[in-house]
């Protein structure tokens, strides 16, 4: 597998947020958000058997992991090492764009939706049966750029029911929407919806990697 880095941090995002996490984060990603923060995984990266992955995140002594990118499930051995963490007895989330299909991933395993916004350019990428798959122990996650993206993402949590599927997260684009105003949109229009911010961003500076 082409790997961009491993790290052990501070999660600084769903429901985990706060918690100590490492983060295995693989290379490649077919999407080009406009908010994308994370275009070094792109490309590059090195190439890494399962086993390896597997001893460097154990090595940390953390049992939450993330498998991120990038988008991990472009990669196809990506469901053989979530399904190997689960096996290693971690706690496994993984965070997806949306646009690969989450259909063979372990059932163990957490799935974090990224379901893309018009804000983000990616709407029409989005592969809808994935949503209409999460489950209790998932989360739908929508990164708001402006009120479009939010009118949007509010009828799109309405019209698949998502928050009565699993825990829905509604986050601000960094930098770009005021975190007041979303929160009082949310409020104001009773949303049943978890409002975050990314957290690591907040305890380093927001362009560092490895955190």
């Amino acid at each position: 597998m082409r790997v961009t880095e491993i790290f052990h941090s501070i999660q600084g995002e769903s429901t985990f947020a706060g918690q100590p996490c490492v983060f295995v984060r693989l290379t490649g990603c077919p999407l080009r958000c406009t908010w994308c923060d994370t275009e070094y995984a792109f490309y590059g990266g090195s190439e890494q058997p399962i086993d390896a992955i597997v001893d460097t995140v154990r090595a940390y002594d953390c049992p939450l992991v993330e498998v991120t990118g990038g988008e991990p499930l472009v990669q196809p051995e990506c469901t053989a090492l979530l399904s190997r963490l689960g096996d290693e007895g971690f706690t496994v989330l993984l965070e997806t764009s949306g646009a690969v299909d989450t259909a063979s991933v372990d059932s163990r395993v957490r799935v974090i939706l990224d379901v893309k916004c018009p804000g983000s350019g990616m709407t029409d990428r989005m592969h809808w049966p994935n949503v209409e798959r999460l489950r209790t122990q998932d989360e739908a996650k929508f990164v708001i750029k402006d009120h479009i993206d939010y009118e949007w993402a509010k009828e799109t949590v309405a019209r698949f029911r998502i928050d009565r599927r699993c825990t829905v997260l509604f986050s601000p684009v960094f930098g770009t929407l005021d975190l007041r105003q979303l929160a009082e949109w949310v409020l104001a229009d009773r949303l049943p919806v978890r409002y975050q911010l990314q957290l690591h961003k907040l305890i380093w500076s927001p362009d560092m990697r490895g955190v």
